[in-house]
């Protein structure tokens, strides 16, 4: 018989998820079988993750607090109650999981056991409580290297089957050359400024005569791409903000390149396997070092500075932007 494994992640951010990745297919590969997933619904890890043969099922909970905090509990329980997990994987520091996991009497409860959630385990081997400084990543790392779980492969990927993706939103599947721009940012310091785009997107237009621009934005700061469209007054811009997930991978999909904010979109496009640029003024490149994105910082950038003044990423240029990625494709045609 084989055994049920399931892996929990709290956090609501696409980004996050797709920073997980590795970690939640290291574990299904030492178990040598696909793995159940718990997850929050705003990650659309259903939409996402659908093509990955190492990931059986996928169930969404809210993770909510205060009043709702034995509600969640519960929840979780009659998952676990229902499936009858050998093994349960919290990739985070919340007791919620590990509560109901003990209340469901699982055998194997393993997380990182941070604060009080290491009296709900049925393992000693836990991090350090002054652990919970690292990122998420560096987290389920040491998780892993303590329960002797290897690591193959630190980068986060994604498989695709578009062909249905590409039927339903046809409209994005223009004649040219594509490349995409990610404008948009969870936090607003972390945002390049609209103009700054419009500048990029002329000096890339000229140089290298590329048809359309897709803008990833999402369809709350869709006042981002419009003012963009409303300030150039081009028309190679195609406006993404109204798009589902998989309108937005569509577009991706279909670019050359993606360049963009810090964001789950930029995070999104790595793991596609599509060339990513990374605008980091504001934030640490050593937080996304297991990443393929290639990172653009102004001349006087320090790693490991945390900045929350979106007036400091004017820092960057769009002439010192547009320089870079003219470099990598002047490289990029030498090697072809």
């Amino acid at each position: 018989m084989n055994k049920k494994i399931c892996i929990v992640y709290t956090h609501h951010k696409l980004g996050d998820l797709i920073w997980q990745l590795p970690y939640i297919k290291a574990i299904s590969e030492h178990h040598n079988q696909s793995v159940d997933l718990i997850l929050r619904e705003k990650t659309q890890a259903k939409k996402i993750l659908k093509d990955e043969n190492y990931i059986d099922n996928i169930s969404y909970n809210n993770f909510r607090k205060g009043i709702f905090y034995w509600i969640e509990v519960f929840k979780l329980f009659k998952i676990y109650n229902q499936k009858k997990y050998s093994y349960v994987y919290i990739l985070d520091k919340v007791n919620r999981p590990a509560i109901a996991a003990k209340l469901a009497g699982i055998k194997n409860i393993i997380g990182p056991g941070i604060g009080n959630q290491k009296k709900y385990l049925t393992t000693k081997i836990v991090l350090n409580d002054e652990d919970w400084k690292l990122n998420y990543s560096e987290q389920s790392k040491k998780l892993l290297k303590l329960h002797n779980i290897n690591l193959n492969n630190p980068f986060p990927q994604l498989n695709f089957n578009t062909k249905e993706f590409n039927q339903e939103h046809s409209d994005l599947l223009r004649k040219g050359k594509k490349i995409a721009f990610g404008v948009d940012s969870f936090e607003d310091y972390k945002m390049w400024y609209e103009e700054d785009f419009v500048k990029l997107a002329e000096l890339l237009h000229k140089k290298y005569l590329f048809d359309y621009i897709y803008l990833i934005c999402g369809p709350n700061k869709s006042y981002i791409s419009k003012k963009i469209i409303e300030t150039s007054q081009k028309n190679y811009f195609i406006d993404c903000s109204k798009k589902d997930l998989t309108g937005v991978i569509t577009a991706i999909k279909n670019s050359q390149f993606y360049v963009g904010n810090n964001s789950g979109p930029l995070n999104l496009s790595a793991a596609l396997g599509v060339q990513s640029f990374g605008l980091i003024v504001n934030d640490a490149i050593s937080e996304l070092k297991y990443s393929k994105i290639q990172f653009i910082t102004p001349k006087n950038y320090k790693d490991n500075t945390w900045i929350r003044d979106r007036k400091n990423m004017k820092t960057l240029t769009p002439e010192e932007v547009f320089n870079f990625l003219e470099n990598k494709n002047d490289e990029i045609e030498k090697s072809s």
